[in-house]
């Protein structure tokens, strides 16, 4: 029999993703196998599965933690917003449609199938499947259809441990109104719960566990500090963003524009690790510094909406003086269509306006098509001739003047387009930044060194590091007495 534990949150972004993952490599370690699961994924940060597909980025960093391939079926739900109240739904890794929010409540209880399907696909062969909620139980107005959270767990039987970030304050109330408001069959499900993100001394809490324990009878399964390594681990979602603040000033500033969908930003994650180099997230009001030496527009899931956006920040502007300083441009996915003539989108495929104008810092036009590039993919830099490995996701196919000098060689095709001065440049591979040589190459355009760390195994041994002080804080033990048995398939 396989044995399941899904990890709920009294709220979104108390740090369910990094723990799973943690405790993936914590089960590993100890020779079980273990798989991820998501029911349903609300980001624009995307993978690709090695069984073809979309996920979350957050499960393949999860089936990394895991040392398996990733799948599709790991996250069988996975919604990518595109506006303010409308998503793309995308279903075992392909997309299904486009739903605003009303409507995609409506298409829950239809979604169940896909989601029991998956979980069976999953745990059949496992020891264990560490489930990961979204949101949180206790939004009992979204609990008709729910397939994120209890309406899964009670479904698939599995028990639920819920996590409470005190870093935000009131996890007291937070844990406590949690078991308040839920029914008596979702309250049932809780084998107890975590408190996160502590900062000094843990035994200050322990009249807050008392307290906790006196109003809901649940036990508590650890108190877990800040985890210093999961700073070196990619991103999961927007909500990072936000908690970004700019660092010290270094040899080498970097700028990247935070459209208002924004997609994939983790593939800046390497830049981040260089010492020489200052990654600064360019929010909305904002300028793109005047002293940043190269600018990068990120990938976008609604690139014609973004080039809007980007006008009315005067970013445009803004990149234009860059340009003229002899600054250097990259553009990624999105941001790669952004910097050339025209953007084009005959049929409305990412909903709003059908074309646009674009930045004109390369001759190229794109069209959007109606079949989606998804694909994990074998690469080569043509400009600086080095081995690259990432993935492409994206709708439109680009042309142009600039063309016959391509950026990138994705599996032996030429791809992207480089300005004739060298200073600009697009591809859609995402994950370039992950290939040490390739920063190397990058930053000794600027006179720096760089590439000297191993990404790769830098976020392999930051799971090992997490597995470790969640064996300590919490237990492997505590985990698996918590998990409950399911039947395979």
């Amino acid at each position: 029999m396989t044995r399941a534990l899904m990890f709920q949150g009294t709220g979104s972004d108390v740090g369910k993703t990094v723990l799973v993952a943690g405790f993936c490599r914590l089960a590993a370690n100890h020779g079980l196998k273990v798989r991820p699961f998501k029911p349903q994924n609300m980001s624009n940060n995307a993978a690709v599965a090695d069984d073809g597909g979309e996920i979350g980025r957050a499960q393949w960093l999860q089936a990394l933690a895991c040392r398996v391939p990733a799948s599709v079926h790991m996250n069988p739900v996975l919604l990518k917003p595109q506006s303010e109240t409308g998503s793309q739904v995308v279903v075992q890794g392909r997309v299904v449609g486009h739903a605003r929010g009303r409507d995609y409540q409506k298409l829950k209880p239809e979604l169940m199938a896909a989601v029991m399907d998956s979980f069976a696909r999953i745990s059949d062969g496992a020891d264990l499947v560490l489930v990961e909620g979204a949101g949180s139980p206790a939004e009992i107005n979204l609990r008709a259809g729910d397939i994120a959270n209890m309406g899964f767990a009670t479904k698939a039987q599995v028990p639920v441990v819920l996590v409470g970030d005190i870093d935000r304050g009131g996890v007291i109330a937070s844990v406590v109104g949690t078991h308040t408001i839920l029914p008596d069959g979702d309250r049932a499900m809780i084998a107890g719960y975590l408190i996160n993100k502590f900062r000094g001394d843990v035994s200050l809490f322990d009249d807050g566990i008392y307290a906790i324990e006196t109003f809901t009878g649940w036990p508590c399964l650890g108190v877990v500090p800040w985890l210093k390594a999961a700073a070196r681990l990619p991103a999961e979602d927007s909500v990072a963003l936000e908690r970004l603040t700019r660092g010290e000033a270094r040899a080498l500033r970097i700028a990247v524009p935070v459209l208002s969908r924004i997609a994939n930003f983790d593939d800046f994650d390497p830049l981040k690790t260089e010492p020489e180099v200052e990654l600064v997230f360019v929010r909305p009001g904002e300028r793109l510094p005047s002293d940043a030496g190269l600018v990068i527009l990120p990938g976008s899931k609604s690139t014609i909406a973004d080039l809007a956006d980007f006008r009315r920040q005067g970013w445009d502007k803004d990149l234009e003086a860059h340009r003229r300083r002899g600054g250097m441009i990259i553009g990624i996915c999105g941001g790669f269509q952004m910097l050339g003539q025209n953007v084009r989108d005959p049929q409305g495929l990412e909903g709003g306006e059908t074309e646009a104008e674009g930045l004109g810092f390369l001759d190229i036009d794109t069209e959007m098509a109606p079949e989606k590039t998804v694909r994990n993919t074998t690469a080569r830099s043509a400009v600086h001739d080095v081995d690259l490995s990432g993935y492409e996701i994206h709708l439109g196919v680009s042309r142009g003047a600039d063309s016959v000098r391509p950026m990138t060689i994705l599996d032996g095709r030429p791809d992207g387009a480089v300005s004739v001065d060298g200073k600009v440049s697009g591809t859609y591979l995402h994950g370039l930044f992950a290939s040490d040589a390739y920063r190397a190459r990058l930053l000794a355009e600027f006179g720096l060194r760089g590439g000297e760390t191993n990404f790769r195994a830098d976020v392999d041994t930051a799971l090992d590091e997490i597995a470790a002080d969640l064996d300590r804080l919490v237990g492997f033990e505590r985990i698996m007495a918590a998990s409950g048995s399911i039947g395979r398939g």
